[in-house]
Parts: structure tokens; sequence; C-alpha cells
């Protein structure tokens, strides 16, 4: 089983967790909203999870650019 961190904007891998086995409050699954879940983590068949994140360069550009977080993707 892996856990796969990619930005959600841009697509990056920003980086992959290989586990046997691992709690949701490890990995702060459990702070998150029943609808932030759904939006942010897809469980695969075969038992890898994938995780919606944002990486450091997109983070910067909302960062010089607030009125972006209102948009759906501010990558062209």
């Amino acid at each position: 089983m892996a856990i796969h961190y990619n930005c959600r904007h841009c697509g990056h891998k920003v980086g992959t967790i290989d586990a046997k086995s691992v709690f949701t409050e490890q990995l702060g699954f459990h702070q998150l909203t029943d609808i932030e879940r759904q939006e942010m983590i897809t469980y695969q068949q075969d038992g890898d999870i994938h995780v919606k994140t944002i990486c450091e360069d997109c983070q910067e550009a909302l960062d010089r650019n607030p009125s972006w977080h209102e948009t759906e993707s501010f990558i062209q």
C-alpha cells in the first residue's frame, strides 16, 4: 500500500509514503470534514491512496494572487 500526494492544481507529485499499515490519525485525515475527505482522498482497488494537496509553487502563486482562490483552476 502506498499513499501518493499530488498537487490538486498542477498535478505535481509532492511525495509518496510506502507503508504496510498506517492510521488515519497519523496522517491527519481525522481532522478533515467528510466533505474534505471526499474531495481530497481517493482509495484505489489495489490499496493505494491518492491525496490531493498543494505544492509549494502553487501555494506561492496563491499567496501572491489571493483572488485566485475564487477560481476553479488558475493554471492554464
